[in-house]
């Protein structure tokens, strides 16, 4: 058994990947399924669906392989965090669609509790802030709006769960209610100090504790799978949030070492070690693994918009056809002209929190063109993970390592790394193995399974493919990212 398969389960598809023992890709399926989006600002998923394209995809992976389920040493799984089920602990039916982290449905609970005084609280407690991003409001609607459901509740008849839980529930055939603490620190009712589910925000939420799951270590046993399901049975042995998941994969162990994973959106985090760091910059605290029962935290700044201003270059004004049409449109642009993008076009994230603004552009002349907007484009990514990287070092007090890991699709883009190198001042490095979600799930799997070497000694098989240092002066660097600082402070007051 010197495999181990990896679940992926992500916000518009599933994936399963096979590794080797030396953590090596040795197959790949992925499927999509569908969105739901029955009201403005909701996002559902169908959880048929997920499990469907889990279960099909695992398959699928191991057939492309050409191994049998007695080669799997474990299973890791990683997912979509923040997305809530609840469902019926006899039959195993959802008892509404998951509604997904993207859903804004329950803004409203949220303003009422911030107006009542309750955010400093629950952010002491929690490390988030008061937001329908998380899954706490989300479990309070569910109660609230499903027939029936709240008096189910009370009995002890229902079981929450995000992704990962309701994944461990399917594979296992029911008999194991758990997450891990890094999905459980995303769900506004999980004390991350104390590390356990809080009974006076549940209260406050009237959620009945019954209804949550156990909470374990990253690296730790989740039971196996039903045997009919891919032959034999198999230890799920690994669980994280995508982006801890991305964390570990990076092998970012050490305090100091930041990952930033770059999708349609920017997760940035810095690893702070034994300390719970409060923001001071509306940046979350959070969980970046536990192992041993050892808790190792860190601070987290999303960027609403990466990858996606390159769609909107493609599908919105058309002016690319394909991704990587970028980076020579850029290398084409007027030196002369400044043109700066704000790509506010669901608000703006970390650490501004302002859900009501919209992108802008500014530095407009009669010569700006495809070639300027491309060039804008891909320096606003570079611009707004400055602004989360200056977040996290105020925040922090203490000096990062410098460098900053990263991976997903954009990093692909040698001309985007270049800019982020510039506008930072500090080298970016890319890595060799640029699934680091799926990977950090494998690695989990592995090191709870025994054929996986401890942190200290996976952190030395982390391999560099490239390493953008700065090529910026230090006059253009401030003038350009003081240019930014302008054009988002025009942007929030329109």
């Amino acid at each position: 058994m010197t495999h181990i398969l990896a679940i992926d389960q992500g916000t518009t598809s599933s994936r399963a990947i096979i590794f080797d023992a030396a953590l090596k890709v040795r197959a790949v399926a992925q499927e999509e399924f569908p969105q739901h989006y029955p009201a403005s600002g909701w996002v559902e998923h169908d959880p048929s669906d997920l499990w469907s394209t889990v279960a099909g995809t695992a398959r699928a992976a191991i057939e492309k392989a050409g191994i049998g389920a007695d080669s799997i040493a474990a299973i890791g799984i990683t997912n979509q965090r923040e997305t809530t089920l609840i469902w019926d602990r006899t039959t195993g039916e959802p008892i509404h669609r998951a509604i997904v982290w993207q859903d804004r449905r329950t803004a409203d609970t949220c303003a009422a509790l911030k107006s009542a005084g309750h955010e400093p609280m629950i952010t002491a407690r929690t490390g988030l802030l008061l937001d329908p991003y998380f899954s706490g409001t989300k479990i309070k609607w569910l109660l609230d709006h499903v027939p029936g459901a709240r008096a189910r509740a009370a009995r002890g008849e229902l079981a929450f769960g995000t992704v990962d839980t309701f994944l461990i529930w399917k594979l296992t055939g029911g008999k194991v209610h758990a997450t891990d603490a890094t999905n459980a620190a995303r769900t506004l009712i999980y004390n991350i100090a104390r590390g356990e589910w809080d009974a006076e925000i549940c209260a406050l939420l009237d959620i009945p504790m019954s209804l949550l799951p156990e909470v374990k270590d990253c690296a730790a046993d989740y039971g196996t799978t039903r045997p009919d399901l891919f032959g034999r049975a198999i230890p799920i042995l690994g669980v994280a949030g995508d982006q801890q998941a991305a964390t570990v994969g990076q092998a970012c162990f050490a305090p100091g070492m930041m990952k930033s994973t770059y999708g349609t959106g920017c997760f940035a985090l810095l690893n702070t070690g034994a300390d719970m760091v409060p923001s001071k910059n509306r940046l979350l605290t959070t969980i970046a693994y536990r192992l041993n029962g050892q808790t190792t935290y860190a601070l987290e700044g999303s960027i609403f918009i990466a990858g996606a201003v390159v769609q909107w270059l493609r599908d919105g004004l058309k002016i690319i056809r394909e991704a990587k049409e970028t980076q020579p449109l850029a290398d084409a642009a007027d030196p002369s002209q400044d043109v700066v993008l704000v790509p506010a076009f669901t608000g703006l994230g970390a650490p501004y929190w302002r859900p009501d603004c919209r992108g802008a552009v500014y530095g407009l002349t009669r010569n700006s063109g495809p070639a300027e907007l491309a060039k804008a484009a891909l320096e606003s990514v570079g611009y707004q993970t400055r602004d989360l990287l200056e977040a996290m070092r105020s925040d922090w007090g203490a000096a990062a390592d410098g460098i900053l890991r990263v991976d997903g699709g954009m990093t692909a883009s040698d001309w985007a790394m270049q800019f982020l190198s510039d506008i930072l001042g500090a080298p970016v490095d890319r890595p060799v193995v640029t699934e680091t979600t799926a990977l950090g799930a494998a690695y989990l799997a592995g090191l709870q399974a025994g054929i996986c070497p401890p942190p200290d000694d996976f952190q030395k098989t982390w391999a560099l493919e490239r390493r953008f240092t700065p090529a910026m002066d230090d006059r253009t660097r401030a003038a350009k990212y003081a240019r930014w600082g302008r054009a988002v402070a025009a942007t929030m007051t329109v």
